[in-house]
């Protein structure tokens, strides 16, 4: 394939970096920088920068405030949001619900919720894993019973990303106990705020909250707040994991990170020169840059040639594996250059190079969540090998 970019996405690139540099706000970009993830308020801030130039949500159509940029536009925007770097758009929002909402919602659940959620008026989560229902999520309990014009629910979800940050949820509900697995799951939007709502805490590796446990003690929703058909939200969860995967790869976090590993290896002492110097390191840097490349065209191909993703849907799940082993690798190398340095001080300081060793132990849990990869050998197995 062709990988020289056309005189059009190259202006695209520049005017993507010009943006970034002109409304990313520096302390925004320092803190990402130094290891932070981005707070609530980061991306919030960010992604209303975004928003005014249909950027929140670029592969949205124009009517519902998106830019309808083609694949590699897309592609290029994410990686130059990863160099900068900013926050991304959030996720649940924009890849998950949005084109959800454009598919299987009615008219009035898109007027109401498509602007909002591009200019992150409301902040979703998302509600599929449960206790014993994580890979095989047909297998969830969290039931939903109508009681006049609304559903009743009980149940509960774990590993809820950002859940004590977010204003509703998006959640799988068994509505037919007695059908077969796929075939009794409705797909509700559920206010947090709604009565019998309880969220708790989870720590992860880093010793950061980003997890949660939801609780839901007989909570009211209006039956409005179904999306699609009764028992058919099976349907809308699939159109949902399959829709989007432009980032899976991860490739430009990827290629940020080792950047800044080899600007902390290039003022990192080492006897009488600097840590940059060793040719071992070197060696090593130009192994990880050479694989992020070899990614990249990878994804290009994948992503850019339709036949290929109509042939091979299944390689998608090389694209999550190898972009997982990279992104684990370069946080490694990252956490052994800076070493002790990367350790985040207990006084509540900031050490030379920031949070470097957390950040490390948190991409221990890529390849965990957004389908584990032993669950992604299998499909590669199963649809590839045969």
């Amino acid at each position: 394939m062709n990988l020289d970019l056309t005189q059009g996405q190259l202006e695209f690139r520049e005017e993507v970096r010009s943006f970034v540099a002109e409304r990313l706000p520096a302390e925004i970009r320092d803190r990402l920088r130094a290891g932070h993830p981005p707070s609530k308020q980061d991306t919030v801030t960010w992604q209303r920068f975004l928003n005014e130039r249909g950027w929140a949500a670029p592969h949205w159509p124009k009517r519902y405030g998106g830019a309808e940029l083609g694949q590699m536009e897309r592609l290029i925007l994410m990686d130059e949001l990863y160099r900068a770097p900013a926050p991304l758009p959030q996720v649940f929002n924009i890849t998950m619900l949005g084109p959800v909402l454009m598919k299987f919602g009615t008219p009035e659940q898109c007027e109401y919720f498509l602007p909002k959620l591009a200019n992150l008026d409301l902040w979703f989560c998302q509600g599929f894993s449960e206790p014993g229902s994580g890979s095989d999520l047909a297998s969830l309990r969290t039931a939903a019973r109508r009681e006049g014009d609304h559903y009743v629910v009980n149940g509960q979800k774990i590993w809820t990303t950002t859940a004590h940050w977010a204003d509703w949820t998006f959640a799988l509900v068994r509505t037919d106990p007695e059908a077969r697995k796929q075939e009794g799951i409705s797909f509700l939007l559920i206010d947090l705020k709604s009565p019998g709502i309880t969220i708790r805490p989870i720590t992860s590796i880093d010793g950061e909250h980003h997890l949660n446990e939801v609780f839901f003690d007989e909570v009211r929703v209006p039956l409005g707040n179904l999306v699609g058909q009764e028992n058919k939200g099976w349907d809308c969860a699939k159109f949902l994991l399959g829709n989007e995967r432009t980032g899976i790869a991860n490739v430009g976090l990827c290629r940020e990170r080792l950047e800044h590993a080899r600007a902390v290896a290039g003022r990192t002492r080492q006897g009488d020169g600097i840590l940059l110097d060793d040719p071992k390191l070197q060696a090593e840097f130009a192994m990880l840059d050479a694989e992020i490349r070899a990614l990249e065209v990878t994804n290009w191909r994948f992503l850019l040639t339709t036949s290929e993703q109509q042939a091979l849907p299944a390689f998608a799940s090389v694209l999550k594996l190898k972009g997982v082993e990279l992104q684990q690798d370069v946080n490694a190398l990252l956490a052994r250059v800076a070493g002790p340095q990367g350790l985040e001080r207990r006084d509540g300081g900031e050490t030379e190079h920031g949070p470097l060793t957390p950040r490390y132990f948190y991409s221990r849990a890529a390849s965990i969540y957004g389908g584990t990869s032993e669950v992604q050998k299998d499909i590669l197995s199963k649809f590839i090998l045969g």
